[in-house]
């Protein structure tokens, strides 16, 4: 992006020497005394002689980005192009505190690149900018109005931390993948053997057992399915990350969405993402590793979305995008009530369903008055209380703890579905 150029125009350092050269030769003449045109020769051959080499034009500028999309605690990278004439000098100023850059200003002749970094400490969509460019020419006597680039965003996708399940998923109802099939049929995993039934293949048959038998008998098998995996962010409240260098509700949220996601998508399973908040923001269900990068560009415009006093529960089931078969993982605080209804709504319509708990721990009050503590401790009994009326509703509850963190609730999951079929 180029700023138009500008004109030129005088420096107070210009009209000084000018005032001060035309007022010593007229007191020379008013006083008649020789020794103050000396004294006022040198200023007026200077600012004469710095006039011979004014450029043509202004010097242009441009701020462009190494890259656009980066992920956390990698550096962001940035140049400032400045294309004019040898004889300027150009001061650059930035200001990006979000990207925590360095700020001080840097002096350059075009033609030049100045390079500038920053620090991506964070997920989101983040401003790097804008740079403020002035040019001076002719020692310093002429000047181009400050021209002000504007910023440029970049795109700080969650840093997703190494998860893995060992646990297969409740109901997988796809066409094929790793997850074994509850009912039997034609795939690669040996369920035992049965008796021949018309219709089954010959080459199926198991001739061990059915020579000890003396009659046929059938390898059985179960197929190999994936699973459709729609996880839900809560965003609702935040809390926490204010300085305390610990993260918030929503930084915990995120990066655990982006570890559930990158798992289940790079296993071959179809995962989708929906806000849970008054817009239910939604990306389709996908796989691959270019669906994965979709997913963390999604989730680094998450933010918080606490408006809206609608009952979501009821728009989650009535959206269509959850079928009988796709388990649903939740990731919330458990900080508002419409999550806990939500939750409860989904478990009453008979959804695989997890719960994971994304709230901090140790997370600091956020007063400290006399009754702060006493009020946090109220409001934790409460809380804990929810969560132990949202496992008796048949909601397994677990705090995200990392890899292999969903393993039991995702083993709990899988008895309740096979209990209610």
């Amino acid at each position: 992006m180029t700023a138009p150029a500008g004109t030129w125009t005088t420096t107070p350092a210009f009209r000084r020497a000018v005032v001060l050269a035309v007022g010593l030769c007229l007191l020379a003449v008013a006083l008649g005394r020789v020794d103050l045109v000396v004294v006022a020769v040198p200023f007026a051959l200077g600012t004469v002689l710095s006039l011979r080499s004014r450029p043509r034009r202004v010097p242009r500028a441009g701020l462009r980005l190494e890259e656009d999309t980066v992920t956390e605690t990698d550096p962001v990278t940035a140049s400032v192009t400045l294309d004019g004439d040898p004889d300027t000098v150009c001061v650059v100023l930035t200001a990006a505190p979000s990207l925590g850059h360095d700020a001080r200003p840097r002096v350059v002749r075009p033609p030049a690149a100045v390079p500038l970094t920053g620090m991506a400490a964070r997920w989101g969509v983040h401003a790097f900018g804008p740079v403020r460019v002035r040019a001076f020419a002719c020692d310093g006597l002429l000047e181009a109005a400050e021209r002000v680039l504007p910023p440029r965003n970049v795109r700080v996708l969650p840093a997703a931390e190494p998860y893995s399940s060992r646990t297969p998923v409740p109901r997988p109802g796809g066409m094929s993948g790793i997850h074994r099939a509850r009912r039997p049929g034609d795939g690669g995993e040996l369920a035992g053997v049965r008796p021949y039934r018309p219709g089954d293949r010959l080459r199926r048959i198991d001739w061990r057992t059915t020579l000890r038998a003396r009659e046929p008998y059938v390898n059985a098998t179960q197929p190999d399915r994936d699973a459709e995996i729609v996880i839900l962010l809560d965003v609702l409240r935040d809390a926490g990350g204010d300085g305390g260098g610990g993260p918030s509700v929503l930084d915990v949220t995120v990066r655990a969405a982006a570890s559930i996601a990158g798992h289940y998508t790079h296993q071959g399973d179809r995962v989708s993402l929906v806000e849970f908040g008054p817009r239910l923001r939604r990306l389709p269900p996908g796989t691959g590793r270019r669906h994965h990068l979709l997913q963390l560009s999604w989730l680094a415009e998450t933010r918080p979305m606490p408006g809206g006093h609608e009952f979501l529960g009821d728009r989650i089931l009535a959206a269509g995008t959850l079928s009988s078969s796709t388990l649903v993982v939740m990731l919330t605080p458990l900080l508002d009530p419409r999550s806990a209804t939500a939750l409860a709504v989904l478990a009453r319509a008979r959804r695989p369903l997890v719960a994971v708990d994304t709230l901090p721990p140790g997370l600091p009050p956020r007063s400290g008055g006399e009754w702060s503590e006493l009020a946090e401790r109220l409001w934790r009994l409460e809380r804990d209380n929810t969560v132990g009326r949202l496992r008796e509703a048949g909601v397994p509850v677990e705090a995200w703890r990392g890899s292999g963190s969903l393993d039991a609730v995702l083993r709990e999951a899988a008895r309740v579905t096979a209990v209610i079929r």
